[in-house]
């Protein structure tokens, strides 16, 4: 895919770095990145139960974000998301208290474990900056109402919901997170992994095309610097977040698809920071949205 001749241009409140940044020099002299606010905002925490991840804690994630030139990452307990949500909350709340400049939190909410409960005790936490979903884990479709409490807390408060996507899933297609975004105007939605396969990158973009509340955001194990760059020509870098799957999937390949795309530098920075940021920052109609 080559780069159309006419691109949706980003917002200019939602970008950072400038043309003097060159992060391919910065990757080409083994050194971190410099210049650009780095912000994963999709990261998780600890051992997983299907496969094994080597050094899944916070201080060895840091360890790499500093390798890297990560400034911040957003995360989510493994153990939220499969097994134990309050359990996973209070290690995530543990992690970002031990390292709160340089991590953040999403509240993981089970529909199946006191979904309220989780968002009574975390509502007003100012670490916890959005709310991570997994529906196909919880084999729950993203389109029941056992999430109704999510879309309250998102519309009221503005945080953003990072919702796990997969192309084809009968509990979190990307078009059924279109439905959840057609409900919810107000509802800020991050497009996790952005469908996951490939064949379904195009459709995410229409869809996001149609809802300006879906953010698509880029990790997983298929996605290219190519798409990156067409989703960006499409929709602007000001609708398309960064985010890595770390420890999951290894940083540096993700964070390399975002440098040595097809991009200005200043779509880069919003890509891999900028984007995220915006998000994060309070506005009038949402006063009580948490800035990371």
């Amino acid at each position: 895919m080559t780069r159309p001749p006419h691109r949706a241009s980003g917002a200019p409140g939602n970008t950072s770095g400038s043309a003097a940044c060159d992060p391919a020099a910065d990757v080409f002299a083994r050194r971190p990145i410099t210049g650009i606010d780095v912000v994963d905002a999709h990261a998780h925490l600890g051992p997983y139960s299907r496969f094994f991840t080597p050094d899944p804690g916070a201080e060895a994630m840091i360890r790499v974000m500093d390798r890297c030139g990560v400034r911040q990452a957003i995360l989510s307990a493994t153990l939220a998301i499969e097994l134990d949500a309050r359990a996973g909350n209070d290690e995530t709340a543990t992690a970002i208290a031990r390292h709160p400049d340089r991590l953040a939190g999403y509240l993981t909410v089970n529909p199946f474990q006191d979904p309220e409960e989780e968002i009574a005790r975390f509502a007003d936490h100012p670490g916890m900056v959005g709310v991570k979903l997994h529906p196909d884990l919880h084999e729950y479709p993203i389109t029941g109402p056992r999430y109704a409490p999510v879309w309250e807390l998102a519309e009221r408060t503005g945080r953003p919901v990072l919702t796990h996507t997969w192309t084809g899933s009968a509990f979190d297609d990307p078009g059924m997170v279109a439905e959840v975004a057609e409900r919810h105007p107000t509802a800020r939605i991050l497009l996790g992994h952005c469908g996951a396969l490939p064949h379904g990158y195009a459709r995410v973009i229409e869809l996001a095309g149609r809802h300006p509340n879906l953010y698509p955001e880029i990790c997983g194990s298929y996605f290219t610097g190519p798409w990156l760059t067409r989703m960006v020509a499409e929709l602007g870098a000001h609708r398309v977040v960064y985010g890595s799957d770390f420890p999951f999937i290894d940083l540096r390949h993700s964070i390399g698809r975002v440098i040595f795309a097809d991009l200005d530098p200043l779509e880069r920075a919003a890509v891999l920071g900028g984007t995220i940021r915006s998000l994060l920052t309070p506005t009038a109609s949402q006063p009580n949205e948490v800035p990371l």
